[in-house]
Parts: structure tokens; sequence; C-alpha cells
């Protein structure tokens, strides 16, 4: 099914509008092409509704808010919603300021999302109106591993069914679940925490894949999971002596965009539950 969910975002090149942060922009449109997707990025009120019109998907990802991108965010998603164009949210540092929670609280009660991508103290900001995020970055005491798997399963499947969407949590352990069935994946390398923007690559890349597989967003969620994971266990792969984190990313860049469906297929690791 993962291999399906490449190769339908190879042959539809999904034209993906990103309301995106500024410190990882271009590295949201670099994965985009890599994946097989193309993006615009477009953030101005006075345009969104145009350009999501004309696009498939859009990915709203509240990095690097001001006042002027929050209400773009809105009439974009609004847009896309009459469209019947999926939408993803990534509600990056949710839970740090009163204004970036407020504007998460304000998209999932005004927008309809095919998905939202975060980790575990994001989502547990959307799910409890509280959290202890620091920074962009989950707290220590929100970490998935092995221990707390099964409760965090349980969870993660609560909020997609009381928000009524596709929930994937990155981190040690990734969980993408929609509520009923959940996938528990462990690709992925330590290293790609020293790379900003990883999880913000992963939300575009998640449109992408939500946008070509309209009618399996969970399936094509977690593909776009186990796809950035075995790029970054690739990549770090690649890393020679002189090599460091910028080195990564790029090497991160480059195996998403040589990876076949059938290199998913063997090297995803996953299980369902």
């Amino acid at each position: 099914m993962l291999k399906e969910m490449m190769e339908n975002v190879r042959n539809t090149r999904p034209l993906v509008h990103n309301i995106t942060n500024y410190v990882t922009v271009n590295d949201c449109a670099n994965i985009l092409l890599a994946c097989g997707g193309s993006p615009i990025m477009a953030d101005d009120a006075g345009e969104v509704e145009e350009i999501t019109t004309v696009c498939g998907g859009l990915n709203i990802n509240i990095g690097t808010l001001n006042k002027r991108t929050i209400e773009a965010m809105l009439l974009a998603g609004k847009k896309a919603n009459a469209l019947g164009h999926p939408v993803v949210l990534d509600p990056v540092g949710a839970g740090a300021s009163k204004l970036r929670t407020e504007t998460a609280y304000a998209l999932i009660k005004d927008v309809k999302f095919a998905a939202i991508r975060g980790n575990m103290s994001e989502i547990k900001t959307l799910a409890n109106g509280s959290g202890t995020t620091k920074g962009v970055d989950a707290d220590v005491a929100d970490s998935v591993n092995e221990d707390n798997l099964n409760e965090a399963v349980a969870f993660a499947a609560s909020v997609a069914k009381k928000l009524g969407t596709v929930i994937a949590i990155t981190g040690a352990i990734d969980i993408v679940t929609d509520g009923t069935k959940t996938y528990c994946i462990r690709n992925g390398h330590s290293m790609m925490s020293s790379v900003t923007g990883t999880g913000c690559q992963l939300s575009a890349m998640t449109a992408a894949y939500v946008t070509a597989n309209p009618t399996h967003p969970l399936e094509a969620a977690a593909a776009a999971v186990c796809v950035m994971g075995l790029a970054g266990e690739i990549a770090y792969k690649r890393l020679g002596d002189q090599d460091g984190n910028s080195s990564y990313r790029n090497y991160i860049i480059d195996a998403v965009y040589r990876m076949s469906p059938e290199q998913l297929e063997k090297g995803a690791k996953y299980e369902v539950r």
C-alpha cells in the first residue's frame, strides 16, 4: 500500500500551496520537488484564495507567525475546504506561546484538516489545551518510546477521533492514526534532530501525499512519514568524515528524490495496530 501511495505522487505530481515558515521555506519547496510534487509558496491574504484554487492541496505551518499570515492561513484553509482540497496542519511550537496556541485552536475550529503532523508536545496542546513545548521541540517528558508506546497510541487515536483527522506524531517512534487504524513507524535516525526543518519538510511532503491519495489519507500520511525516516537512514550512511548537518540535510533531500517505490516497500519499518 505504501508503494502505491508513492507511485500516485510521482504519477500525478500534485501542486501544493504552502503557507509555511520562512526558516525552512526553501527546504520545503525542495522536498516537494524531490518527492514528485510541485510547490507554490504564497502567504499574502490578497492572493491566497486564488493560489489555493489552482493547487490540489494546502500545507499550513505556523512556525513563524504574524498577524498577516494568520489571516492568510484562515482564508486559504476555508477556500481549500470549499473546493474539497486536502489541507495539512503543522502546529509548530503550539503551547510555547499564547499566539501560537490560540492560532492553532482557531485553525482547527474553522478549517477541516486531512492530517495534522506534529511532535507529542504540540499534539497534546491541541488535544488538552496545555502542553510543555520548549520552542519547537518536544519536551523530554513527551518522548515516545517502547515503554509508553501503547499509551501514546491510545492517546493519538483519541485525538484523531476527537478532531476527525489523521494524526501523525513524529519522534523516536512515529505514530500515524485515524483513530481506528494506527501505524507505528520505526524509521529515521537521531541525527535528523540536528537539521532545522525536517518536520516542516515532512508536513509539506505529507500534503503532497494526501493530495495524490485523497481517498487514503491515513496510508498516504504513513507513507510520507516512512519516506522521510528512510531518507534519514540512507542519508546518514552516505556521510563522510568531513560531512556535517548541512551535508546531511542535502543528502536527505537527495534520498527522497532517488527513492523508488520498491526501496520504500523494502525499507519501511512499521507495524499496524
